[in-house]
């Protein structure tokens, strides 16, 4: 097996293929193989596993991922990366690659299809960019028992945020709706090349087999979410009537008092079985 994440070896072998960085792709390649080895041990893969991984770049996680799951089925979008995996994870009969861009697949038909019977699972080290939209359609496929990203670390701060902190946020909100976000470890700017300008942070957020919370309208309780973060420094009610015009400056500081919260209640301190009050308060207006 190549390792990938020997400088010495990745650059002769990305310069006989003639392979150049794209910022515009966000690729920065580890170089530091402790980093996939953490990752595929944390993340809880084991055989009876199928793992979707998102952009496998020369291999690093993807070779970990293949030595411990059942099966890996790896979505790449660039497709000059092809004969440098033949040569970094082609020894891999677990492997398939799907050549296209994750957020143009039926990640739940491709997953069906892929794992058959093992238990999926998802792991990723993710562009900054676009993170955010793939940790969102990763979460509401609905179909992994578990998903396993290195992202940004102020962006995993984001996501296992508590309520009333800086780094809350309706993103926050969303994620640990889906799932219980737990940070593993960090990953140093000098363990990727090239060397990006922050720290990176490994994150596992096991998806809920149940929400404990009732919920009348889903579409509603998100609406109540981002409403209730978009004038952050304000009164709740500010936020919710901007948010639910038809509510108005009045209505919303009604459906605060119908749900026993504080007239002066900021949004960013509550957490989720309260803006499901909020939400279920709002759906039960709706349909009176």
């Amino acid at each position: 097996m190549i390792n990938v994440c020997d400088i010495n070896v990745m650059k002769p072998l990305l310069a006989e293929h003639g392979f150049h960085f794209s910022k515009a792709k966000g690729q920065n390649f580890l170089i530091a193989s402790w980093v996939p080895e953490g990752i595929a041990r944390e993340s809880g893969v084991t055989r009876d596993v199928g793992v979707l991984e998102i952009g496998p770049g020369i291999g690093p996680l993807t070779q970990q991922l293949c030595l411990n799951a059942g099966k890996v089925c790896a979505v790449e979008l660039d497709n000059r990366l092809k004969p440098i995996l033949d040569l970094t994870v082609g020894e891999f009969d677990n492997l398939e690659i799907v050549w296209s861009d994750v957020l143009k697949l039926d990640v739940p038909a491709l997953v069906k299809e892929k794992f058959g019977d093992l238990r999926p699972m998802a792991c990723a080290n993710l562009p900054y960019y676009i993170t955010s939209p793939i940790l969102t359609a990763l979460l509401e496929a609905e179909c992994f028992e578990a998903v396993t990203v290195m992202v940004q670390k102020e962006v995993a701060v984001r996501i296992a945020a508590k309520p009333g902190s800086a780094d809350y946020s309706a993103f926050t909100v969303f994620c640990q709706y889906y799932a219980e976000p737990e940070l593993l470890f960090d990953v140093p700017a000098h363990c990727f090349l090239p060397q990006p300008k922050v720290t990176s942070a490994v994150i596992t957020l096991r998806v809920r087999k149940e929400r404990p919370w009732d919920i009348a309208d889903q579409d509603i309780f998100f609406r109540t979410v981002r409403a209730s973060f978009a004038m952050r420094r304000k009164k709740l009610s500010n936020g919710m009537a901007s948010g639910f015009p038809e509510l108005g400056k009045t209505g919303a500081a009604e459906v605060i008092a119908a749900c026993g919260f504080d007239a002066n209640v900021r949004g960013e301190t509550l957490g989720i079985s309260e803006f499901a009050k909020l939400a279920n308060e709002i759906t039960r207006r709706r349909q009176a």
